[in-house]
Protein backbone atom coordinates (compact mmCIF):
# COMPACT_ATOMS: atom_id res chain seq x y z
CA UNK A 1 0.00 0.00 0.00
CA UNK A 2 3.06 2.58 1.00
CA UNK A 3 4.76 1.55 -2.05
CA UNK A 4 1.86 2.00 -4.40
CA UNK A 5 1.04 5.56 -2.94
CA UNK A 6 4.47 6.67 -2.99
CA UNK A 7 5.37 5.64 -6.68
CA UNK A 8 1.29 6.96 -7.76
CA UNK A 9 2.22 10.30 -6.02
CA UNK A 10 -0.98 9.96 -4.00
CA UNK A 11 -1.74 12.69 -0.74
CA UNK A 12 -3.05 11.33 2.47
CA UNK A 13 -0.38 8.87 3.25
CA UNK A 14 -0.05 8.54 7.20
CA UNK A 15 2.26 6.61 8.67
CA UNK A 16 3.41 6.35 12.74
CA UNK A 17 6.96 6.39 13.98
CA UNK A 18 8.30 4.49 16.99
CA UNK A 19 12.32 3.73 18.54
CA UNK A 20 13.03 0.13 19.04
CA UNK A 21 13.37 -0.76 23.31
CA UNK A 22 16.69 0.35 24.34
CA UNK A 23 19.96 -2.07 24.28
CA UNK A 24 19.41 -3.29 27.94
CA UNK A 25 16.04 -4.25 27.73
CA UNK A 26 15.72 -8.02 28.70
CA UNK A 27 14.64 -9.98 25.78
CA UNK A 28 10.97 -11.14 27.81
CA UNK A 29 10.51 -7.42 27.83
CA UNK A 30 11.68 -6.83 24.34
CA UNK A 31 8.91 -8.96 23.43
CA UNK A 32 6.14 -7.37 26.22
CA UNK A 33 7.06 -3.92 24.54
CA UNK A 34 6.56 -5.66 20.93
CA UNK A 35 3.45 -6.84 21.61
CA UNK A 36 1.81 -3.68 23.30
CA UNK A 37 2.79 -1.79 20.09
CA UNK A 38 1.09 -4.18 18.22
CA UNK A 39 -2.05 -4.33 20.23
CA UNK A 40 -2.36 -0.27 19.71
CA UNK A 41 -1.18 -0.25 15.89
CA UNK A 42 -3.58 -3.34 14.84
CA UNK A 43 -6.76 -1.02 14.51
CA UNK A 44 -5.08 1.76 13.53
CA UNK A 45 -5.57 2.84 9.39
CA UNK A 46 -1.86 3.25 9.02
CA UNK A 47 -0.07 3.02 5.44
CA UNK A 48 3.38 2.20 7.46
CA UNK A 49 4.77 1.94 10.35
CA UNK A 50 8.85 4.11 10.65
CA UNK A 51 11.18 2.33 13.09
CA UNK A 52 13.95 5.13 13.85
CA UNK A 53 17.72 4.50 14.63
CA UNK A 54 18.56 5.93 17.55
CA UNK A 55 21.87 7.99 17.60
CA UNK A 56 23.76 10.23 19.93
CA UNK A 57 23.88 13.82 18.80
CA UNK A 58 25.72 14.93 22.14
CA UNK A 59 28.76 16.40 19.88
CA UNK A 60 26.99 18.18 17.46
CA UNK A 61 26.52 21.09 20.35
CA UNK A 62 27.91 21.70 23.43
CA UNK A 63 24.44 22.65 25.65
CA UNK A 64 23.85 20.22 27.88
CA UNK A 65 21.35 16.84 26.79
CA UNK A 66 17.79 17.28 28.48
CA UNK A 67 17.92 13.09 28.61
CA UNK A 68 20.66 11.19 29.25
CA UNK A 69 22.04 9.25 25.98
CA UNK A 70 20.58 5.42 26.53
CA UNK A 71 21.03 3.10 22.96
CA UNK A 72 18.53 1.03 21.40
CA UNK A 73 18.28 -2.45 20.08
CA UNK A 74 18.64 -2.56 15.85
CA UNK A 75 15.61 -0.92 14.05
CA UNK A 76 15.52 -3.69 11.58
CA UNK A 77 16.06 -6.37 14.02
CA UNK A 78 13.30 -5.21 16.13
CA UNK A 79 10.89 -4.96 13.12
CA UNK A 80 12.16 -8.30 11.50
CA UNK A 81 12.09 -10.08 14.64
CA UNK A 82 8.87 -8.81 16.73
CA UNK A 83 6.60 -6.52 14.42
CA UNK A 84 5.96 -8.93 11.68
CA UNK A 85 2.59 -9.84 12.40
CA UNK A 86 1.82 -6.52 12.17
CA UNK A 87 0.84 -6.28 7.85
CA UNK A 88 2.01 -2.73 7.47
CA UNK A 89 5.16 -1.86 5.44
CA UNK A 90 8.14 -0.72 7.85
CA UNK A 91 10.48 2.23 7.30
CA UNK A 92 14.04 1.65 8.86
CA UNK A 93 16.10 4.47 8.94
CA UNK A 94 19.81 3.91 8.84
CA UNK A 95 22.64 6.49 9.00
CA UNK A 96 24.66 4.96 6.15
CA UNK A 97 28.28 6.34 7.07
CA UNK A 98 28.38 4.37 9.99
CA UNK A 99 28.28 1.11 8.05
CA UNK A 100 30.72 -0.17 5.03
CA UNK A 101 29.63 -0.62 1.81
CA UNK A 102 29.26 -4.60 2.51
CA UNK A 103 27.73 -3.82 5.54
CA UNK A 104 25.11 -1.67 3.88
CA UNK A 105 24.82 -4.30 0.84
CA UNK A 106 23.48 -6.87 3.11
CA UNK A 107 21.60 -4.64 4.82
CA UNK A 108 19.83 -3.43 2.24
CA UNK A 109 19.24 -7.34 1.19
CA UNK A 110 17.66 -7.98 4.85
CA UNK A 111 14.90 -4.83 3.89
CA UNK A 112 14.41 -6.30 0.45
CA UNK A 113 13.78 -9.26 1.84
CA UNK A 114 11.07 -8.23 4.90
CA UNK A 115 9.26 -5.92 2.51
CA UNK A 116 10.65 -2.96 4.06
CA UNK A 117 11.66 0.85 2.52
CA UNK A 118 14.99 2.49 4.10
CA UNK A 119 15.39 6.22 4.49
CA UNK A 120 19.11 6.84 5.03
CA UNK A 121 20.18 9.63 7.41
CA UNK A 122 23.05 11.90 8.23
CA UNK A 123 25.26 11.22 10.88
CA UNK A 124 25.36 12.32 14.38
CA UNK A 125 27.83 14.46 14.34
CA UNK A 126 29.95 16.11 11.43
CA UNK A 127 33.30 15.17 12.19
CA UNK A 128 32.41 11.83 12.21
CA UNK A 129 34.43 10.00 9.72
CA UNK A 130 32.17 8.53 7.02
CA UNK A 131 32.55 4.94 5.57
CA UNK A 132 29.79 5.28 2.80
CA UNK A 133 29.10 8.86 1.38
CA UNK A 134 25.22 9.27 0.66
CA UNK A 135 25.51 8.85 -3.03
CA UNK A 136 27.39 5.48 -2.14
CA UNK A 137 24.78 4.36 -0.08
CA UNK A 138 22.34 5.48 -2.88
CA UNK A 139 23.97 3.53 -5.81
CA UNK A 140 23.88 0.49 -3.70
CA UNK A 141 20.35 0.70 -3.11
CA UNK A 142 19.50 1.03 -7.14
CA UNK A 143 19.67 -2.18 -6.89
CA UNK A 144 16.64 -2.58 -5.10
CA UNK A 145 14.59 0.23 -6.74
CA UNK A 146 11.99 -1.73 -8.44
CA UNK A 147 10.75 -3.29 -4.90
CA UNK A 148 11.38 -0.65 -2.26
CA UNK A 149 10.96 2.64 -1.71
CA UNK A 150 13.59 4.90 -0.43
CA UNK A 151 13.40 8.35 1.71
CA UNK A 152 15.34 10.88 2.76
CA UNK A 153 14.96 13.53 5.94
CA UNK A 154 13.77 17.02 5.33
CA UNK A 155 14.72 19.84 7.99
CA UNK A 156 12.63 22.90 7.66
CA UNK A 157 15.01 24.28 10.57
CA UNK A 158 17.92 23.87 8.30
CA UNK A 159 16.40 25.77 5.62
CA UNK A 160 15.46 28.90 7.36
CA UNK A 161 19.18 29.12 8.13
CA UNK A 162 20.86 27.70 5.08
CA UNK A 163 18.31 28.80 2.92
CA UNK A 164 19.22 25.16 0.36
CA UNK A 165 16.74 22.96 1.64
CA UNK A 166 15.09 22.60 -1.68
CA UNK A 167 18.45 21.81 -3.59
CA UNK A 168 19.39 19.02 -1.36
CA UNK A 169 15.98 17.51 -1.81
CA UNK A 170 16.38 17.40 -5.47
CA UNK A 171 19.90 16.12 -5.34
CA UNK A 172 18.48 13.50 -3.60
CA UNK A 173 15.52 13.00 -5.74
CA UNK A 174 18.59 12.60 -8.53
CA UNK A 175 19.88 9.30 -6.46
CA UNK A 176 16.40 7.81 -6.49
CA UNK A 177 14.52 9.33 -3.48
CA UNK A 178 10.99 9.82 -3.85
CA UNK A 179 9.73 10.97 -0.80
CA UNK A 180 10.86 12.71 2.65
CA UNK A 181 9.88 12.29 6.18
CA UNK A 182 10.31 15.84 7.68
CA UNK A 183 11.46 16.91 11.35
CA UNK A 184 8.97 17.36 13.85
CA UNK A 185 6.87 20.40 12.93
CA UNK A 186 6.13 23.03 15.01
CA UNK A 187 7.23 26.15 13.18
CA UNK A 188 4.31 25.77 10.40
CA UNK A 189 5.66 28.81 8.43
CA UNK A 190 9.41 26.83 8.18
CA UNK A 191 7.36 24.34 6.50
CA UNK A 192 5.62 25.84 3.82
CA UNK A 193 8.93 28.19 3.31
CA UNK A 194 10.43 24.99 2.27
CA UNK A 195 7.58 23.72 0.34
CA UNK A 196 7.30 27.40 -1.80
CA UNK A 197 11.18 26.91 -2.45
CA UNK A 198 11.06 23.77 -3.22
CA UNK A 199 8.07 23.83 -5.74
CA UNK A 200 9.79 27.09 -7.56
CA UNK A 201 12.88 24.86 -7.95
CA UNK A 202 11.03 21.72 -9.29
CA UNK A 203 9.06 24.00 -12.09
CA UNK A 204 12.22 25.81 -12.84
CA UNK A 205 13.84 22.15 -13.07
CA UNK A 206 10.88 20.92 -15.11
CA UNK A 207 10.62 18.08 -12.52
CA UNK A 208 7.57 16.85 -10.26
CA UNK A 209 7.59 17.82 -6.63
CA UNK A 210 7.92 14.68 -4.31
CA UNK A 211 5.42 13.53 -1.69
CA UNK A 212 6.34 15.48 1.75
CA UNK A 213 5.60 13.27 4.97
CA UNK A 214 5.20 15.83 8.08
CA UNK A 215 5.68 14.57 11.07
CA UNK A 216 3.94 15.75 14.22
CA UNK A 217 3.99 14.83 18.05
CA UNK A 218 2.73 15.41 21.23
CA UNK A 219 4.79 17.13 23.48
CA UNK A 220 4.15 16.24 27.34
CA UNK A 221 6.19 18.18 29.59
CA UNK A 222 8.18 21.50 29.43
CA UNK A 223 11.18 18.87 30.12
CA UNK A 224 10.05 17.09 26.38
CA UNK A 225 10.02 20.66 25.25
CA UNK A 226 13.21 21.48 26.31
CA UNK A 227 14.52 17.99 24.93
CA UNK A 228 12.66 18.74 21.79
CA UNK A 229 14.68 22.41 21.27
CA UNK A 230 17.73 20.42 21.98
CA UNK A 231 17.31 18.58 19.38
CA UNK A 232 16.80 21.27 16.82
CA UNK A 233 13.08 21.93 16.76
CA UNK A 234 12.14 25.21 16.17
CA UNK A 235 8.69 26.09 18.59
CA UNK A 236 7.98 29.85 17.56
CA UNK A 237 7.86 31.56 21.31
CA UNK A 238 3.72 31.95 21.08
CA UNK A 239 3.31 28.10 21.08
CA UNK A 240 6.51 27.69 23.94
CA UNK A 241 4.55 30.30 26.14
CA UNK A 242 1.11 28.28 25.36
CA UNK A 243 2.72 25.29 26.08
CA UNK A 244 4.46 26.47 29.40
CA UNK A 245 1.98 28.25 30.64
CA UNK A 246 -1.23 25.39 29.91
CA UNK A 247 -2.55 23.48 32.67
CA UNK A 248 -2.31 20.72 30.43
CA UNK A 249 0.60 20.67 28.33
CA UNK A 250 -0.31 17.40 26.69
CA UNK A 251 -3.69 18.45 25.23
CA UNK A 252 -2.09 21.61 24.69
CA UNK A 253 0.32 20.57 22.14
CA UNK A 254 -2.26 18.28 20.88
CA UNK A 255 -4.33 21.65 19.69
CA UNK A 256 -1.19 22.74 17.99
CA UNK A 257 -0.06 19.05 15.95
CA UNK A 258 -4.16 19.76 14.78
CA UNK A 259 -3.91 23.38 13.79
CA UNK A 260 -0.66 22.70 12.01
CA UNK A 261 -1.95 19.39 10.41
CA UNK A 262 -5.13 21.62 9.04
CA UNK A 263 -2.84 24.66 7.69
CA UNK A 264 -0.56 21.92 5.72
CA UNK A 265 -3.81 19.88 4.25
CA UNK A 266 -4.86 23.22 3.32
CA UNK A 267 -1.43 24.29 1.64
CA UNK A 268 -0.50 21.31 0.14
CA UNK A 269 -4.02 20.25 -1.38
CA UNK A 270 -4.22 23.82 -2.84
CA UNK A 271 -1.09 23.35 -4.20
CA UNK A 272 -1.33 20.02 -5.56
CA UNK A 273 1.77 18.87 -3.55
CA UNK A 274 1.27 15.20 -2.80
CA UNK A 275 1.55 14.83 1.16
CA UNK A 276 1.11 12.54 3.76
CA UNK A 277 1.93 12.69 8.17
CA UNK A 278 4.07 10.77 10.07
CA UNK A 279 2.61 10.68 13.80
CA UNK A 280 5.41 10.02 15.90
CA UNK A 281 5.49 8.07 19.26
CA UNK A 282 8.70 8.36 20.95
CA UNK A 283 7.99 8.27 24.99
CA UNK A 284 7.49 5.70 27.10
CA UNK A 285 4.41 7.58 29.38
CA UNK A 286 1.18 5.85 28.62
CA UNK A 287 -0.73 9.72 28.61
CA UNK A 288 1.73 10.48 25.18
CA UNK A 289 1.23 7.15 23.89
CA UNK A 290 -2.65 7.46 23.83
CA UNK A 291 -2.50 11.07 22.68
CA UNK A 292 -0.31 9.86 19.49
CA UNK A 293 -3.08 7.53 18.70
CA UNK A 294 -5.66 10.11 19.30
CA UNK A 295 -3.56 12.19 16.98
CA UNK A 296 -3.76 9.44 14.03
CA UNK A 297 -7.22 9.03 14.13
CA UNK A 298 -7.74 13.12 14.46
CA UNK A 299 -5.41 13.50 11.40
CA UNK A 300 -7.73 10.54 9.55
CA UNK A 301 -10.87 12.29 9.83
CA UNK A 302 -8.98 15.34 8.78
CA UNK A 303 -8.01 13.83 5.51
CA UNK A 304 -11.16 11.61 4.99
CA UNK A 305 -13.16 14.89 4.88
CA UNK A 306 -10.89 16.51 1.85
CA UNK A 307 -11.33 12.95 0.13
CA UNK A 308 -7.76 12.42 0.89
CA UNK A 309 -8.74 8.89 2.65
CA UNK A 310 -11.66 6.09 2.41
Amino acid sequence: MFLSKIKQRESGILIYGITPPKSQTLPEKVVEIAEKTLTRLYNLDLDALVVYDVQDESARTSEERPFPFMSALDPLDFASSHLNPLKLEKIIYRPAGKFSKEELTEWLEKIEKNNFHPVFVGLPSPDFKVKTTLPEAYALWSKHKNTTAIGAVMIPERHAVLKDEDVRILDKMNSGVSYFISQCIFNVDYAKKVLEDLQKTCTTKNREIPTLIFTLTACGSAKTLEFMEWLGIHIPETQKQKLLQSENILAQSLDICIEIADELINYCHSKSIPFGFNIESVAIRKEEIEASIFLVNKIREMLIAKGLRK
